[in-house]
C-alpha cells in the first residue's frame, strides 16, 4: 500500500461504493424476504440475472434505457409473485428447508429457461448514452454510470424506508411478519401481504441485475457467481435485517475493491475471510437477531 497515491486509493473507494451498491440491493431483497417471510430465497441470483435479460428485452422494445430501469424491476416481481403463489405459498409454515430446496430448484428452472430463450453465450448491454463517460470528482475521474448507480441504490432504499415505516401498508407488512395470526383476526389478508413481500425483494433484485448489466454484461450464469457474495453480506449484516444489509454491502464492496488493487488473486478469499471473522465476533452478524434461523 506504500506505493499507492493517495488519489488511487480514493478512486478505488468510490469503485467499492459501487460495487458495493449492487450487493445491497440484492442483500436488502434478500433480507426483506427472510425478515418477512422467513423464506431462504436460493433463486434470488436468478432474479438477478432476469432483471439483466428483461432490461434488455424492454430496451429493444422500447429502445429507451429509463423505461427498460422501470420495466424489468417490474417483470422480476411479477415472476416472482407467481412463484410466490403457485410454489412458495405452499411451504410455508413447514420449516425453513422445504421453501430452501424449492428455491434452489426453481433457480436452476430459470437459468435453463434464459438459456432456451437467449442462449447460452453472454450479451453484451451497452452504457446509455446520457451515463457514459466519466466525471471530475476531485481526486481523478471517476466513471459517471457508477455513479449513477450510487444514486439510485441511495433512492430506493429511501423509498423503501418511507415505504415500510411511513405507510399503513408498511406497517401491515411489518406487523404480518411478527405476529401474521393477530393480523388475521384484525381482518388483513396475509396472503396478500406475503405475496407483496415476496415481489418487492425479486423486484429489488431485478433491478440490481438491470443496473449491474452494463458492467459485465448479462448471462445465463450472472446470478450464480454473486449469490454467493450476496449471501456473505446477508449473513455478514445479519439475516433479515435491512439495515445490516446496506451496512455489510458496502463494507463488502469496500473489502473487495481495496483487495483488488493490493493482491486481486485474495479478492474472493477476502470476502469470506470477511464473513469468518464477523460470525467469530458476533454469530448473528451486525445487526441479525440471535435465534432467527431455528
Amino acid at each position: 500500500m506504500s506505493g499507492v497515491s493517495p488519489d488511487l486509493l480514493a478512486l478505488q473507494v468510490f469503485a467499492g461504493l459501487a460495487l458495493g451498491a449492487v450487493y445491497v440491493l440484492l442483500a436488502t431483497g434478500m433480507s426483506l424476504i427472510f425478515g418477512m417471510l422467513t423464506v431462504v430465497n436460493f433463486a434470488h441470483g436468478a432474479f438477478y440475472m432476469l432483471g439483466a435479460y428483461l432490461g434488455l428485452l424492454a430496451l429493444d422494445a422500447t429502445g429507451n434505457f429509463w423505461a427498460a430501469l422501470v420495466l424489468a424491476p417490474l417483470g422480476a416481481a411479477a415472476i416472482g409473485m407467481v412463484a410466490e403463489r403457485t410454489l412458495i405459498r405452499r411451504l410455508y409454515g413447514r420449516g425453513i428447508d422445504y421453501p430452501l430446496l424449492l428455491t434452489f430448484g426453481l433457480a436452476y428452472i430459470l437459468v435453463e429457461l434464459v438459456r432456451i430463450a437467449f442462449g447460452t453465450q453472454g450479451l453484451p448491454f451497452d452504457t446509455p448514452d446520457a451515463l457514459a463517460g466519466a466525471v471530475d470528482i476531485g481526486v481523478g475521474y471517476f466513471p459517471l454510470y457508477r455513479l449513477f448507480v450510487i444514486a439510485v441504490t441511495i433512492l430506493v432504499l429511501g423509498a423503501l424506508w418511507l415505504f415500510l415505516e411511513r405507510t399503513p401498508y408498511g406497517l401491515i407488512i411489518r406487523a404480518g411478519a411478527r405476529d401474521p395470526e393477530i393480523v388475521r383476526v384484525l381482518g388483513i389478508d396475509v396472503a396478500r401481504v406475503w405475496l407483496v413481500v415476496f415481489g418487492l425483494g425479486t423486484g429489488i433484485a431485478g433491478l440490481a441485475g438491470l443496473l449491474a448489466a452494463p458492467l459485465q454484461g448479462a448471462s445465463p450464469e450472472m446470478g450464480n457467481s454473486i449469490l454467493a457474495e450476496a449471501f456473505v453480506v446477508t449473513v455478514v449484516g445479519g439475516m433479515g435485517s435491512l439495515l445490516g444489509a446496506v451496512a455489510a454491502g458496502l463494507l463488502v464492496g469496500l473489502v473487495v475493491s481495496m483487495t483488488a488493487l493490493v493482491a486481486p488473486e485474495m479478492e474472493q478469499v477476502a470476502i469470506f475471510a470477511l464473513m469468518a471473522l464477523v460470525l467469530l465476533v458476533r454469530p448473528q452478524g451486525f445487526f441479525g437477531r440471535a435465534g432467527l434461523m431455528s
